[in-house]
């Protein structure tokens, strides 16, 4: 079976999409919704402290970022709407066990694809721009810039208002350097889906996982 390999547009698009990923992360308690400016500075420079503090997440350590996904990230993430997104008008149709197929390969793909991208974070700060009035709620994007070593980094956050949030906001895409994140694989995943199919498409992302699993044991030896 021929497959596609699913590559983003540029190498800091990674470094600075690892951020990201993994930025949407600490738990807390608090008595009102923040705005959501507010909980993108709040979360953006907690995780800079946690990676800066945490030596197996700056290696790129798989296991490691995939626990802190799991047990962290995934409740800040509409992560079944990303997936829904970059899958585009075929997730309509697909079967729900294909839509869970989907968002589990999604989810590997991409923090492998960003594991190794971590390491490159050292000590860069985020800068939070003033939200642009008149956004709806359930699409609005918060500007940020990353500054460290070399030029600024552009990375914006599209939140959606969420009652079932503890923040009251929800991530469920990425712009990193003017490349949202479920545009960017939209166009790759819609040529697979259009040649053969959506069963073709996690046949495609299975195996991209598998190689980049490879490519980690590999590196690690």
């Amino acid at each position: 079976m021929n497959t596609m390999q699913f590559t983003s547009t540029r190498r800091q698009w990674l470094s600075a999409a690892a951020l990201a990923l993994a930025a949407v992360q600490m738990p807390l308690a608090w008595a009102a919704p923040e705005t959501p400016d507010a909980f993108i500075a709040r979360i953006t420079t907690k995780t800079l402290n946690t990676i800066k503090a945490d030596r197996t997440l700056r290696s790129g350590d798989t296991n490691r970022i995939m626990q802190l996904v799991d047990s962290e990230l995934m409740q800040y993430v509409n992560f079944r709407r990303m997936t829904a997104l970059a899958v585009g008008p075929a997730w309509r149709k697909a079967t729900e066990p294909q839509r869970t197929q989907l968002q589990d390969a999604f989810k590997l793909l991409l923090v492998r694809t960003y594991a190794g991208a971590l390491s490159q974070l050292g000590e860069q700060t985020v800068v939070v721009k003033p939200v642009r009035p008149g956004q709806q709620d359930s699409n609005l994007v918060v500007q940020t810039e990353v500054r460290g070593k070399g030029d600024p980094i552009q990375m914006d956050y599209r939140l959606e208002k969420s009652a079932d949030a503890a923040s009251g906001w929800l991530v469920f895409d990425m712009n990193v350097l003017g490349v949202w994140l479920v545009e960017n694989y939209r166009t790759q995943f819609s040529s697979v889906i259009n040649a053969n199919g959506i069963d073709a498409l996690i046949a495609n992302l299975n195996e991209q996982n598998k190689r980049n699993a490879g490519n980690v044991s590999a590196a690690a030896k």
